[in-house]
């Protein structure tokens, strides 16, 4: 303002004629001066208008937006699609509302419905998971080998029954929920199979044919006809019981592996020939991986007996390491809870300060008697864990006959073990976990995972004086692995029986 003023000063003290073209100059710069001031200013606005604004819609939008969040974490839109949409018809028009200036309260009112929806989305979701717990795992299955791409209309079906059931879940209509639940089920796994013949069957048969032109059995026979065996048992295992697809997918993406190894083999052996390499020539080159993979754990690979010894001890290396890791989380995680509960109880009066003192006790003794049961068995025979408040020993160690549930006398040694750690959780509650690997039906996965564990329970209260309603037998067959189905290894892992202890502690 001050140049304007000034500018229009000089315009009414213009003296004459001849010096009109130098003011008319100077008016002009300031002029431009102003303008250019004008909109910097504006732009200024406009930027702190925009900024204002959003720190307002983060304010307006953020529990909505949290509920949103958490819906969409727990599959909201799939568990529960209703109350979801309900929900994001809300927020989205809380947006829109926000964007066109209308009223605050207008808006507070779509938001308060959002969250609302949102939160109802979440519990649904949770409940649907509980209740629909296989055919939302039978659906997983079927979408992992690609379903919708291989078996389109009958993963569409598959999906109109989905929707329905978890519609009919949410309006609380069990019964109906638990019909088409069935029904969906059994069109996944339908889907499923189709599936797995198509993609896994034909990319092996594909190989196979492959394998052919190439005269692979020439150079590698031993390992194409293994490819040919597990392809004719997946075909097999798929016509015997079409409803456990586990088997015979594993068995169909073995003869897949055979087939590309029996490939790859019938390369090299040409290669070799090729280049005149002798058998020590071949032995020297296999042994650098060997050597590599040592080196990286610090083992110094001695090759002088064959590769046994420090395959062994890379093994039980990595195995260390696994433990070591568990392990460490589960102290991380111990000691976060025990960190937030100081947190809390600090600064208080004396009674909570005592109540503390007790409480970190009981957590010492827990420790200690920790470690004592884990010195007691050997890594062939358990390991042990610490979970929260809950001390886990899973019975590697511990096994059955197949499709049996019988205690055989070389476990009794092992069971007695347990005992003893048992004992050093006096009035401990203890629950007895049966789990099986993902080969056969669900239903005959439950049934065996739950007569183990009643087995082990059984011995171990006809063996010791431990009170019957402190122990508990749960199943879980396949639902819990703590390895991958795919390889024997981990299948060997996740057919197991966990103890779990729960300390019954004064302050813990």
């Amino acid at each position: 303002m001050r140049y304007l003023r000034y500018a229009c000063t000089l315009a009414m003290l213009v003296p004459s004629p001849s010096a009109a073209p130098l003011i008319r100059g100077s008016v002009m710069k300031l002029m431009n001066r102003i303008s250019t001031y004008s909109i910097a200013a504006s732009f200024f606005l406009v930027i702190a208008s925009a900024s204002a604004s959003q720190a307002i819609k983060t304010s307006l939008f953020q529990q909505a937006l949290q509920a949103r969040q958490t819906a969409e974490a727990v599959q909201a839109s799939l568990l529960s699609p209703r109350n979801f949409s309900k929900a994001m018809k809300f927020y989205a028009g809380a947006e829109q509302k926000f964007k066109r200036g209308r009223n605050l309260a207008s808006i507070r009112t779509d938001l308060a419905a959002a969250t609302q929806n949102f939160t109802k989305a979440t519990q649904a979701s949770k409940r649907a998971q509980r209740q629909l717990a296989a055919l939302i795992k039978t659906r997983g299955d079927a979408e992992k080998v690609q379903a919708a791409r291989y078996s389109s209309a009958l993963w569409q079906r598959a999906e109109q029954k989905f929707s329905k059931a978890v519609g009919d879940l949410e309006r609380g209509a069990h019964k109906s929920a638990k019909r088409r639940a069935a029904e969906a089920d059994r069109i996944y796994r339908d889907a499923e199979l189709n599936a797995i013949k198509s993609s896994y069957l034909t990319e092996a048969r594909l190989l196979l044919a492959r394998a052919e032109k190439l005269k692979v059995s020439k150079y590698a026979p031993k390992t194409l006809q293994k490819s040919r065996m597990l392809l004719q048992q997946a075909e097999k295992a798929l016509s015997d019981n079409r409803y456990d697809t586990d088997l015979p997918r594993n068995l169909a993406r073995r003869a897949d592996y055979e087939a590309k190894h029996a490939i790859y083999i019938a390369e090299v052996v040409k290669s070799t020939r090729a280049k005149r390499l002798t058998t020590e020539d071949l032995i020297l080159d296999w042994e650098t991986p060997v050597k590599d993979i040592a080196a990286a754990a610090d083992i110094s690979a001695r090759l002088d007996r064959g590769y046994e010894s420090p395959t062994e001890q890379i093994i039980i290396y990595i195995e260390d390491q696994q433990s070591r890791s568990q392990r460490l989380g589960q102290d991380v995680n111990t000691l976060q809870a025990e960190v937030q509960q100081l947190q809390r109880m600090l600064g208080g009066v004396s009674k909570e300060r005592v109540a503390l003192s007790g409480r970190l006790e009981a957590q010492a003794r827990v420790r200690e008697q920790f470690e004592q049961i884990e010195k007691m068995f050997s890594r062939n025979e358990a390991r042990v864990y610490r979970e929260s408040k809950e001390v886990i020993i899973r019975l590697v160690g511990l096994s059955f006959d197949v499709g049996q549930s019988t205690i055989r006398p070389a476990n009794y040694r092992l069971l007695t073990k347990v005992q003893q750690a048992i004992q050093a959780f006096a009035n401990s509650n203890l629950v007895i976990e049966g789990h099986t690997d993902s080969h056969g039906s669900d239903t005959a996965n439950y049934a065996l995972s739950q007569r183990r564990a009643e087995a082990v329970k059984q011995y171990i209260l006809a063996n010791s004086r431990i009170n019957a309603s402190k122990i508990a037998a749960v199943g879980y067959g396949e639902t819990k692995p703590v390895a991958n189905n795919e390889t024997t290894r981990g299948r060997a892992k996740n057919r197991r029986i966990d103890i779990v202890i729960r300390p019954q502690l004064t302050g813990y």
